[in-house]
């Protein structure tokens, strides 16, 4: 049975189109610092052909994600890609971010 677990958090960092740095709050006054891929997207690379394109992307989520208050949508049990990054679904305002990207032709499907 999958089990939907949401985080309120703050963005701290923007590593990419679809990496993000956060402190999640865990309730009772406790926080973790964690790393986050945008679970189902992919956005250009900052290196190589896509550079320019990736450029653009982390620019783009970094002026709307970065100090900015989300809910992280996480699947129990939680599932890290190859590089230990948590795999999440981003809420901006009650919104599905990745979904946005997405529609807005920033990032690619992967699913």
């Amino acid at each position: 049975m999958l089990k939907l677990y949401n985080y309120k958090a703050k963005v701290t960092k923007v590593i990419d189109g679809d990496t993000i740095e956060c402190d999640v709050d865990l309730g009772s006054n406790v926080y973790i610092h964690e790393k986050f891929r945008l679970n189902g997207i992919n956005t250009p690379e900052l290196t190589g052909s896509e550079k320019e394109e990736g450029k653009k992307a982390k620019e783009i989520v970094t002026s709307e994600l970065l100090d900015k208050e989300i809910i992280i949508k996480s699947d129990k049990p939680l599932k890290t890609d190859k590089y230990g990054r948590w795999l999440a679904t981003i809420y901006l305002d009650g919104i599905n971010y990745n979904e946005t990207l997405l529609e807005r032709g920033v990032a690619k499907n992967i699913d």
